[in-house]
């Protein structure tokens, strides 16, 4: 990947991570805001494959880790966000084909991601939130990723395309 499409993913990143902490938390729901960095992670698998997506996904969920308000252990997003884009990546086939798929696909990656953030928590001790709490905060979680995800997948998947290295031509 050339230095220009390395910037541009990791601008993309960023500009997830910010949008995510500081635009969305108006329009928060009981401090739950969607998880842009999260959908991005699922659409690099889906465009690119487990491998890039859990680098990225590393990547992503160590900003995550530390851009304020970020008030738990550094180090449990990027341990869910690898472990999403991973699985994500396995599964791609599927979801490149059908719009309806990758929605799926987020939803179901968007449970799986914020459930291992909370189950992390609870292992290192992180947080005392209530059993009660957590289902409501990855429900909430999911049902955000859900909402943004049409219109996020499409637009995200022809960025991705934008950023893909170009095709070696054989012969």
């Amino acid at each position: 990947m050339t230095a220009m499409r390395s910037a541009a993913l990791t601008v993309l990143v960023c500009f997830a991570i910010v949008a995510q902490t500081v635009i969305f938390r108006f329009i928060s729901v009981d401090g739950v805001v969607p998880n842009l960095a999260l959908i991005l992670v699922v659409v690099a698998a889906i465009a690119r494959g487990s491998q890039f997506a859990a680098v990225l996904g590393f990547g992503a969920g160590l900003l995550l880790d530390l851009a304020p308000p970020a008030d738990h252990i550094a180090g449990r997003w990027a341990l869910a966000l690898v472990i999403v884009g991973y699985l994500a990546g396995r599964v791609r086939q599927d979801a490149r084909t059908s719009p309806m798929m990758a929605v799926v696909l987020v939803g179901a990656a968007s449970f799986i991601g914020t459930s291992l953030f909370a189950l992390s928590g609870a292992v290192l001790g992180d947080g005392t939130w209530a059993i009660d709490e957590t289902i409501r905060v990855i429900v909430i979680s999911v049902l955000w990723d859900l909402m943004l995800a049409p219109f996020l997948v499409p637009l995200l998947l022809w960025l991705l395309d934008r950023v893909r290295p170009a095709r070696l031509a054989l012969g």
